[in-house]
């Protein structure tokens, strides 16, 4: 039997969902100029499936134009078709960026915080899933019973990141029921989200050659331990490559640099958490004492914060300067990669233009701190539903410049479209169809 590879070209978009065309592997080089045609509604096809209401109709044409730095191809053998795919960015027809698309978004931001700032930034997502492959058993979490059970898919997909030029850094099972982590190294601006969606993408691959399913849901019921995004990152100057991160004279070690751009994340959370927290039931997730972020605040080690400032490893003589770092976690993966970082950054970026002053660590958890030192610190609780953070998103303009309007309104009908979808469904049936979708 005669077969011809084919590869996919992608975009991941604002359902966080990886669409695209494929072409036979023989016209690669012609589509690596020519890219390949995308209708603008299909932004907003649904994670579910029904389409939002779009504004674009039937109307239009855009090109996706492949980005050969994020190929991946990896060879299962004789008796699996390859995993071929690349990520590229929706242009219009006349080669300029589509305001709506999600990668070049984040390209938007890497690009003003270096011009502004002279600043790049390194980033790493740290993913949590799901793998049907074991049953769930009591006392699983971080076993070494729970990780023999995963058999051989473990091995198998850290052949594959290899394959596809991912650089793993930990595999491990999680706390939750048949829940599993994954942490990638990281890389620099827009490469670390291609390689977030190459890790989510290589596990279903992984998974599926082996008769089975890995589901990236951000919670797999109501009772569950939820699947986070955690975002590890840190900044350095571009010119230089020198990091910012660290003053050895603060208390908690923030430069002044970090502490505007932090400052800047945290006071812009509430909104942004529409984009990283992006299905009705992230928000059972992002709640407090369930080790998962459910307020603005900053926090020593601590991973119930919404922005940590996380451990190094320090001997004497160590320079920590280029360990010192943050990690966001009120992220999901209902929301594309590309998203969730550049929100991220324009956060961040909101609050180096407007030179904040440096963030102050919350000492202790915020629910259980008086009203008068939350308001002093500047904490909030993060919205507790998918409709109220879109409310808050839309209400925000300080970041619109850098958003977009044609964005921040396609995102916003997209997401209200989808959460009227799951309004009549209980909590245990949202779960449900959201694991089949992710």
């Amino acid at each position: 039997m005669k077969r011809e590879e084919i590869v996919m070209l992608c975009t991941c978009d604002l359902a966080g969902q990886v669409r695209g065309k494929g072409f036979p592997a023989s016209d690669y080089d012609v589509r690596m100029s020519k890219g390949i045609g995308w209708t603008p509604t299909n932004s907003m096809i649904t994670a579910h499936g029904p389409i939002a209401p779009s504004p674009w109709g039937p109307f239009g044409d855009t090109v996706l134009i492949p980005d050969p730095a994020t190929h991946v191809r990896v060879d299962f053998g004789p008796d699996h078709a390859a995993e071929n795919f690349i990520m590229g960015d929706i242009r219009l027809l006349d080669g300029t960026p589509w305001p709506v698309c999600p990668r070049s978004f984040l390209k938007r931001v890497v690009g003003a915080l270096e011009e502004r700032h002279g600043l790049r930034v390194r980033a790493a997502f740290e993913h949590e899933f799901i793998y049907d492959g074991v049953d769930e058993r009591p006392n699983s979490s971080y076993a070494l019973d729970a990780f023999r059970r995963q058999d051989l898919f473990a091995e198998a997909y850290l052949g594959a990141l290899q394959r596809a030029g991912v650089e793993l850094d930990t595999f491990m099972p999680e706390y939750g029921p048949t829940q599993y982590e994954v942490t990638v190294g990281p890389t620099v601006g827009v490469t670390a989200a291609d390689q977030a969606v190459a890790a989510r993408e290589i596990a279903r691959a992984v998974a599926t050659r082996l008769g089975r399913r890995a589901s990236f849901t951000p919670i797999l019921r109501p009772d569950a331990v939820g699947n986070g995004v955690h975002v590890h990152f840190s900044l350095f100057e571009a010119a230089t490559g020198r990091p910012v991160n660290h003053d050895p004279g603060h208390k908690d070690g923030l430069s002044a640099t970090a502490g505007a751009f932090i400052s800047g994340i945290l006071a812009k959370m509430p909104s942004i958490t529409a984009l990283t927290a992006a299905a009705t039931i992230s928000y059972l997730r992002l709640t407090p004492n369930r080790w998962s972020a459910a307020y603005n605040n900053l926090g020593y080690r601590d991973r119930e914060a919404g922005v940590r400032i996380c451990p190094v490893f320090a001997s004497a003589g160590t320079d920590i300067s280029h360990q010192y770092h943050f990690e966001f976690r009120a992220a999901d993966a209902a929301a594309s990669p590309y998203l969730v970082l550049g929100a991220i950054l324009a956060a961040g970026l909101h609050g180096l233009d407007r030179d904040l002053p440096i963030a102050e660590v919350c000492e202790g958890a915020p629910q259980n701190l008086p009203q008068q030192e939350l308001e002093r610190l500047g904490i909030t609780r993060l919205p507790q539903s998918l409709d109220a953070a879109l409310d808050l998103f839309e209400a925000d303009a300080d970041m619109d410049e850098m958003i977009g309007s044609e964005l921040k309104q396609a995102y916003l009908a997209h997401k209200r479209f989808e959460a009227s979808l799951m309004r009549d469904l209980s909590d245990e049936d949202q779960c449900s169809r959201y694991r089949a979708a992710y």
